[in-house]
C-alpha cells in the first residue's frame, strides 16, 4: 500500500552505541538548545517600569466619569445595569438635595453603585448604553486579589478624582479615553 504521505520514517532497530545509551549526545543537543536562547531578545517585559502598549479598543477596568465641573454625571438611568449581560452592575437610585448642585448634574444620582469584576466579561455593552457618557472602561487592568469582596468595586473606587481639584490625578485616570458628552460636541 502506498503512503499518503512522505512523513512515515521506518523505525531504525540497530542496537544502541555506548554514547547513546549514556544519553551524552540528546544531552549535548538539549544544552545547545538553552545556550541559543541566551543570546535571543527575551520576551519578557519588565511590568512596573515598563508597560506594554495596548489597542485602542482594549477594555479595561470601568471608570465613572466626571464633567469639567467635578460633577457626576451618573444619573442612575440603570441602562448600564439593564444592558450588561453578565449582570455584574448594581446600583442604587437617590435624588439630589438642595446644596449638592455642585457634586451632581441632575436632579438624580447614583447613590450606590457596584460592579462585580468576576462576573463581568469586558464587553463594553455598559459604556454604550449610558446617555450620558458617564462610563467608560480604561486602559487599566484588573489587579489581583486574594478575596472575592476585593473584585466588587463600589462608587468610591470607580468614581474617576475630581478635574478641579486633582487635575493631575485626573489626567492620569482618563488616559486619553474622557470623552466630551453628546452634547457638548
Amino acid at each position: 500500500m502506498q503512503p499518503l504521505t512522505n512523513r512515515a520514517k521506518n523505525v531504525d532497530r540497530r542496537p544502541m552505541t555506548l554514547a547513546e545509551r549514556a544519553y551524552l549526545p540528546a544531552i549535548l543537543k538539549g544544552m545547545g538548545i538553552t545556550f541559543s536562547h541566551l543570546f535571543k531578545k527575551k520576551p519578557t517585559i519588565q511590568y512596573p517600569e515598563e508597560k506594554r502598549p495596548f489597542s485602542q479598543v482594549f477594555r479595561g477596568l470601568h471608570v465613572l466619569n466626571r464633567d469639567e465641573e467635578g460633577r457626576e454625571r451618573c444619573t442612575a438611568c440603570g441602562l448600564c445595569a439593564v444592558a450588561c449581560p453578565a449582570e455584574a452592575i448594581t446600583m442604587e437610585a437617590a435624588e439630589r438635595q438642595e446644596g449638592e448642585e455642585n457634586l451632581y448634574r441632575e436632579e438624580k444620582y447614583a447613590a450606590k453603585y457596584e460592579i462585580n469584576m468576576l462576573r463581568c466579561i469586558f464587553c463594553g455593552l455598559c459604556e454604550e448604553a449610558c446617555p450620558k457618557d458617564a462610563i467608560y472602561l480604561s486602559e487599566t487592568f484588573a489587579p489581583a486579589n486574594y478575596d472575592r469582596k476585593g473584585f466588587i468595586y463600589g462608587k468610591n473606587d470607580l468614581l474617576i478624582p475630581n478635574p478641579l481639584t486633582d487635575r493631575e490625578a485626573y489626567e492620569q485616570a482618563a488616559g486619553g479615553r474622557v470623552r466630551q458628552p453628546v452634547g457638548s460636541r
